[in-house]
């Protein structure tokens, strides 16, 4: 069974950085996109970016573009990162890493929406305090 799992979270203050990591049992580079998303209390799960593997494309909605960078590790065919910076209050909440391992169009979108994920890791929750 393939997993993927979260890491990296905890508690920064406002304008500070964080680094989350996700281990993927599988090579990432036979999934199609890999996406980071984050889920607030009482809101429903929402994309902060998406990676190509192959292509090393990144797609990120407008409220953490510039601010979040997405990235692989180059030694390694199982990890993808999500590089935070100048974060803000509203980036709390939990954070999953999840796969869409079949190569075919997205159903819906944009491209970070959850619904074209169908392989999911736990979370990991991020506080972002003043």
């Amino acid at each position: 069974q393939v997993h993927l799992v979260a890491s990296g979270g905890g508690s920064v203050e406002v304008g500070g950085s964080l680094r989350l990591s996700c281990v993927d049992s599988s090579n990432i580079f036979s999934t199609d996109l890999m996406g980071w998303f984050r889920q607030t209390q009482g809101q429903t799960r929402a994309g902060v970016g998406v990676l190509s593997p192959k292509s090393y494309s990144t797609w990120y909605p407008a409220s953490v573009k510039g601010r979040f960078t997405i990235s692989h590790d180059n030694a390694s065919n199982t990890t993808m990162y999500l590089h935070m910076t100048s974060l803000k209050s509203e980036d709390t909440g939990v954070y999953y890493c999840a796969a869409k391992r079949t190569f075919t169009e997205i159903k819906h979108s944009p491209v970070w929406d959850p619904r074209n994920f169908e392989s999911w890791g736990q979370g990991t929750q991020v506080t972002v305090s003043s």
